[in-house]
């Protein structure tokens, strides 16, 4: 049969259609019975779809005409053309803005095109992308997750262009909205009113809700009344029934049960997509063969809050042969007449049909764990109709029996497998050459990539020593060489024990949460206390240091000088440049993480410098409001001094310590904790106020990197012998 041109109509189904056939999935329920909750799992393993499947699929339909009634249920949001984009949205990414390949600190500059070029290179790209700035460093201070836009290097403006060279490469962008965040600064509006103006300024184009069952409706109405809709993407399933209505995606977990499950929310909504995300996942072929049996897209999540989780080569084939098929036929996607468990003729293989007018789609996964061959599929002939594999991309010759055509293609171990029927009259644009580029693809069996995950290594910058001296100098503590023990974990609010996550110290062959390593320290000379307000004011008088990246830079001072009366607090609002420019000038150093460790604790492996129980004596008292205090004066707590009268380790502020990069991250390994404790949520930064903990505060760039509760002390080496 040969290539003619098509193009599939744009208009969508109204609410009438949708008592034509659909499916979900769970117990088989008899004709009329309303089926039980909940909606996503058809059984177990021995369950005889093809024999069940009709009985099954009428009762839902039941169930859903039932259901939308209840709900009232409009579908006017997705006949919105402005909003149509995301029926199609089939690889969305949550990215950090943090990695590497999208902000370069040494140019200082956003790397929009080197991101996505890596991206298409290793799975075909993207569609959409959620620009994550907010978590998990929100918290470490007082900036609302609205205030921290501004503190992105160029501020608004940067984001916009960011934003405009996204559209360039035609990828749609998601902003994050985080209901938890009541905590830190008051900005005076509503999250809805904040995001949707930003989002307007920005020109972005959807709205991603944090923790949301849906999104709502608040979001809605205040972006089209100030002109500039957005699609709206809330997290977790279940999705609240009438937020249906006007949250055109979602993004959630999958099945991964054997007989794939079928989506309730896509079954109510046929055009209501979900980007499915597993962000620890290993192998991801459950996911994607979910995905590929309900047409759904996927959250290509690999920068997870700074852990690098990519995907194999294997899973990054798969997803690029999936998006490839269902980016060409989007529009046969999203058919209300869809119908899952179509009918095979092998065991373990599971189908779904997408008709349409003249064409039909099949999307065929293989649960087995073993290639299947030969005959897949009996499908109801229609004279003049052409079949092509469109997985292998090659023309069908079915063979016929009676009024049926029987198609014969084979599936790799856990594959996949793609038909295409054209009825006479129908055809599909520039066919021969698709056809041509999926063969090309298919080449090679996904079986041939490699599945093996691996940890991405990690090198922690080196700080260089010192010229040693042999006495102290003023303001110093001398802390004696000693056997050491240095155990310490971090303490990141996810990532359970995964490899890859936290710190890879020298001696370590990957980063890991939990750290245990026995070394001799070499006798040094430590700050007695922070770096205060006064002792950076002079480095500025001596130097004339100003920082080109000056957003944030001592932001608490005033006419560019400390305040009156915080002469003896520690510095903030520097960055760990700005702390290694004053320690340069003092001819000193950052403490590497186990000497300022050492130092706090000693030998004895205490929990607190003063001791193993709390002393709310030893620290500042704790601050839960909205907005930051001054620190303490640094001397102003005798009672927290270490085994080596070194002052003010703990509960002030957080002090800087070594830095760690990788490929995709850079971070900075944080300790002592701070003042600061934002209520109403577990998911800001977490205080590390024990000596066996740390914090990993992710690096960007300095006017992003400084904070209000964040200082620094300083090491000199000593003349040992």
């Amino acid at each position: 049969m040969t290539s003619k041109d098509y193009r599939i109509p744009a208009p969508r189904p109204k609410i009438a259609e949708f008592e034509q056939p659909h499916t979900l999935p769970i117990h088989l329920p008899t004709p009329g019975e309303t089926p039980p909750w909940p909606f996503h799992t058809i059984g177990q393993w021995k369950v005889d779809v093809n024999g069940s499947v009709e009985a099954w699929r009428h009762g839902f339909k039941i169930w859903r005409r039932e259901h939308l009634i209840r709900m009232g249920y409009d579908d006017s949001q997705y006949r919105r053309q402005e909003l149509q984009w995301s029926q199609s949205n089939y690889v969305h990414t949550q990215m950090m803005v943090e990695d590497r390949f999208f902000y370069d600190p040494v140019l200082r500059q956003y790397t929009v095109d080197k991101y996505l070029d890596d991206l298409e290179v290793r799975f075909g790209g993207i569609d959409s992308v959620l620009l994550w700035y907010i978590y998990p460093n929100i918290g470490i201070d007082d900036r609302s997750q609205h205030d921290l836009v501004n503190s992105l290097p160029g501020g608004v403006e940067g984001l916009k262009q960011v934003v405009s060279d996204f559209h360039r490469r035609n990828v749609r962008v998601f902003l994050p909205t985080m209901p938890w965040d009541n905590g830190t600064r008051d900005n005076g509006k509503t999250d809805w009113q904040a995001l949707t103006e930003l989002a307007a300024e920005v020109n972005a184009d959807g709205i991603n809700g944090d923790t949301y069952f849906s999104v709502p409706r608040a979001f809605r109405d205040a972006s089209d009344q100030i002109g500039h809709p957005v699609v709206l993407q809330p997290e977790t399933w279940p999705l609240s029934d009438e937020a249906l209505m006007w949250n055109n995606q979602s993004w959630g977990k999958a099945s991964t049960s054997v007989v794939p499950a079928v989506s309730k929310l896509k079954w109510l909504e046929p055009r209501h997509l979900t980007n499915v995300e597993n962000r620890w996942a290993r192998n991801r072929t459950d996911d994607f063969h979910y995905i590929f049996f309900n047409g759904h897209g996927y959250n290509a999540w690999e920068n997870i809050w700074g852990i690098w989780n990519q995907l194999t080569p294997r899973d990054a084939e798969t997803l690029r042969r999936i998006a490839t098929i269902f980016r060409q036929f989007s529009q046969l996607l999203v058919s209300p007449d869809w119908q899952p468990y179509f009918a095979t003729l092998q065991q373990g293989v599971f189908a779904t049909c997408f008709p349409k007018e003249y064409l039909s789609l099949w999307t065929i996964v293989n649960r087995n764990e073993y290639e299947i061959t030969g005959e897949q599929l009996v499908i109801n002939h229609h004279a003049g109709t052409g079949y092509f594999d469109l997985w292998n991309g090659v023309e069908l010759q079915p063979r016929f029996d009676s009024d049926n055509a029987v198609l014969s293609f084979n599936m790799e171990s856990k594959g996949y497998g793609c038909v295409l029927a054209i009825k006479e009259g129908g055809c599909v644009e520039d066919l021969a050459n698709f056809l041509q580029h999926m063969k090309k693809l298919t080449a090679i069996p996904l079986q041939d990539y490699s599945g093996a995950w691996k940890a991405l290594p990690q090198e922690m910058v080196e700080i260089e020593l010192t010229e040693p001296v042999k006495d102290a100098p003023d303001g110093m503590i001398a802390i004696p060489s000693g056997q050491f023990d240095f155990k310490v974990g971090g303490i990141e609010i996810e990532g359970y024990m995964w490899a890859g996550l936290d710190f890879q110290y020298p001696w370590e062959s990957l980063p890991r949460r939990a750290h245990y390593h026995h070394m001799k320290i070499s006798s040094f000379f430590i700050d007695k206390y922070p770096v205060t307000n006064t002792d950076y004011y002079q480095f500025i008088l001596a130097t004339g240091y100003y920082p080109d990246d000056d957003h944030n830079f001592l932001k608490d001072w005033v006419d560019g000088r400390p305040r009156k009366g915080w002469e003896n607090k520690p510095v903030t609002w520097v960055s760990i440049e700005d702390a290694r420019a004053y320690a340069s000038w003092a001819n000193k150093r950052l403490p590497n993480e186990w000497e300022w460790q050492y130092a706090a604790q000693g030998d004895d492996g205490r929990l607190f410098p003063w001791g193993n129980s709390w002393d709310a004596e030893a620290v500042p008292e704790i601050n839960t409001r909205r907005h930051l205090v001054a620190p303490d004066d640094v001397d102003a707590h005798p009672n927290g001094a270490s085994p080596f009268g070194v002052m003010d380790m703990v509960g002030n502020i957080w002090q800087w310590t070594n830095e760690f990069i990788d490929k995709h991250t850079r971070a900075a390994s944080l300790r002592g904790g701070s003042s600061y404790q934002p209520a109403t949520s577990h998911w800001y930064f977490p205080q590390a106020y024990q000596l066996d903990q740390h914090g990993k505060y992710l690096l960007m760039a300095p006017c992003k990197d400084r904070s209000g509760m964040l200082g620094f002390r300083c090491i000199v080496d000593r003349i040992t012998g």
